[in-house]
């Protein structure tokens, strides 16, 4: 993957938390900060298909707030541990 530089203003608070989760998790700074942004990019794209089409297998339920939290927080880890890491 090819990374383009560029320069952002960022509240010191933060930075801070940032500094903080970056130790905590033994990855940099900016990996966080690449994964922010890609969460920001991603809520604010505007997709060619709905997200929720009639081909669409669910479980045929609304999934509860705790089944979509460790659905993300495995999604995280997986591409955590995959390597895109610094």
């Amino acid at each position: 993957m090819s990374l383009k530089r560029t320069n952002v203003y960022a509240d010191p608070e933060d930075l801070a938390i940032i500094k903080e989760a970056a130790k905590r998790r033994g990855i940099s700074e900016a990996e966080i900060i690449r994964q922010g942004i890609h969460l920001a990019a991603m809520a604010n794209r505007v997709w060619d298909e709905p997200l929720f089409s009639r081909s669409f297998e669910g479980p045929g339920r609304t999934p509860s707030k705790a089944e979509v939290r460790d659905a993300v927080a495995d999604a995280v880890r997986r591409e955590t541990d995959s390597g895109t890491a610094e």
